[in-house]
């Protein structure tokens, strides 16, 4: 087996002696790459963030930006990253570092405060910089030399530059720094011909490379086949699978656990593949979050809403459908879009493949009806779509927090009729679930306030609310309630309009 290693910041560095539960953070951190702050040690703050040069959308390769605090360095064997230290370019003999466009930005613009967060802030901004599709208003931007151009912008959100705001959300800053850097943001141009960063986006991606990486008495798996794979799963029925790392990385930074054997499935081919047929669409279990929102394009319109209020780019740029639903987790936000869609899982193991509903998916609280040896292969959604979608999340913050609520629409309303209702649920029981109730006391009624206004009280009383640190039972219940109200609304004021 070839010795691990990781190309950083152009340089090939062996990830030995890290063990396999190392952090990238604190891999680069051992080797002198300061600029990789530690926050949260979770995947909230983004004071970690990095370059990782990902299978591209619209180029050969996209420049990533991923939290290094959740991905085990060893995930990254073969791949290539860049730290906010390998953003700047050689100056020449005598000559000091030429800073990144969007170093310079933050520079002139005054976008760090006490500086702690300012290296995360920078990666993130670098990879919306890179974004190939993101530089249609570039030229506007460039003209104008000031960030005041943003003014010219009718959303607040997205600058003339074409840069959206959201590729921060999940960088908090501590010193309430937010304006000045969203000027530099809105300020930066389009990356130049000559800039070897630009370059690299039109070569390849590094391949994936098998890894078999073993210390202190625990080793990190990625196997080059599906079939190998499962194979391994059948022999280490307790290992862990790991996609994006975002859920087993806080269980390893936070509770300190530690497995005998990782097996890494992120770049399995067979678990990567997004086919649109004429019955139904299937969603490899390794895409992650951001690669399926860009793929689809909004042809998935429940899902086109749902991405934006799942976790941060940072996250989506790593967290995975498999994963989401593999945790089993009553709060994660797929699920109940997923259950509105009638989507079902399929699961493979060493001797087969199996579909199942997923609303039979789930058995129990983080319990599921997955087996030793199985995961979950891809996501299908069947086709046609309903054309009534709404995906409401309830939750403290606006983006980058766990729902205290989710609830996910799809209907059929034809001639005024509910023809067809499908309602999941997050957050209200010990699994996420179908209000069937609810769906029940719509189908066949017409979409009119009276109607909607006793189906409104039935899902009130879905599922089994509970009273914790994010809401009270009463609250989910009385939101249950009100985000029907709320499609109802949404509907008739798009109707009047």
């Amino acid at each position: 087996m070839v010795e691990a290693r990781i190309k950083v910041n152009g340089k090939e560095t062996p990830i030995s002696p890290a063990s396999p539960h190392t952090t990238a953070l604190d891999f680069l951190r051992e080797r002198g790459l300061t600029g990789t702050k530690e926050g949260c040690a979770e995947g909230e703050c983004g004071a970690c963030s990095v370059l990782v040069a990902r299978p591209g959308v619209n180029r050969p390769t996209d420049w990533v930006a991923v939290n290094a605090c959740l991905v085990p360095a060893a995930a990254l064997d073969g791949q290539e990253i860049v730290t906010s230290e390998g953003l700047a370019t050689d100056g020449g003999p005598g000559k000091p570092p030429t800073l990144h466009p969007v170093q310079e930005e933050m520079a002139v613009r005054g976008g760090s405060q006490c500086g702690y967060c300012t290296p995360g802030f920078v990666c993130s901004m670098a990879a919306e910089y890179y974004r190939p599709d993101r530089c249609a208003h570039a030229e506007s931007a460039s003209a104008s030399g000031s960030a005041s151009a943003s003014a010219d912008s009718t959303d607040s959100e997205h600058g003339p530059n074409g840069f959206d705001l959201h590729a921060l959300s999940g960088n908090l800053c501590r010193c309430t720094g937010y304006r000045p850097i969203r000027d530099a943001a809105f300020a930066v141009g389009a990356p130049t011909t000559e800039d070897p960063l630009a370059q690299r986006r039109e070569q390849s991606p590094p391949a994936p490379v098998a890894t078999e990486y073993t210390r202190d008495g625990s080793v990190f798996l990625r196997k080059s086949t599906l079939a190998e794979t499962l194979q391994v799963l059948r022999e280490r029925p307790d290992a862990v699978v790991v996609a994006g790392s975002t859920d087993w990385g806080v269980e390893v930074n936070i509770r300190s656990r530690r497995a005998d054997c990782v097996v890494a499935v992120d770049r399995l081919s067979e678990l990567r593949e997004l086919r649109v047929e004429s019955d139904s669409v299937e969603i490899g279990a390794a895409l992650t979050l951001t690669e399926i929102e860009r793929r689809l394009d909004g042809d998935v319109p429940l899902l086109a809403e749902l991405f934006p209020q799942f976790a941060s780019r940072l996250i989506r740029n790593s967290a995975t459908l498999g994963g989401n639903l593999g945790t089993g987790s009553p709060i994660g936000d797929s699920p109940p879009a997923l259950l509105a869609l009638e989507a079902s899982v399929v699961l493979a193991d060493a001797d087969g493949e199996r579909e199942v509903p997923l609303a039979e998916y789930f058995t129990g609280y983080r319990q599921s009806v997955r087996r030793p040896g199985e995961l979950i292969r891809a996501v299908r959604i069947p086709l046609p779509l309903s054309p009534t979608v709404a995906f409401h999340k309830i939750a403290k913050r606006r983006f980058d927090d766990i729902s205290s609520v989710a609830v996910a629409f799809a209907l059929d309303i034809e001639d005024g009729t509910v023809r067809r209702a499908r309602i999941g649920l997050g957050g209200v029981a010990a699994t996420p679930v179908r209000a069937l109730a609810t769906e029940a006391a719509l189908e066949g009624e017409p979409w009119v306030t009276e109607t909607v206004a006793a189906a409104a009280a039935v899902l009130r009383a879905e599922g089994t609310p509970m009273n914790d640190h994010r809401a009270s039972a009463d609250y989910r219940s009385a939101m249950l309630g009100q985000s029907l109200l709320k499609l109802y609304a949404q509907t008739t004021e798009a109707v009047s309009s």
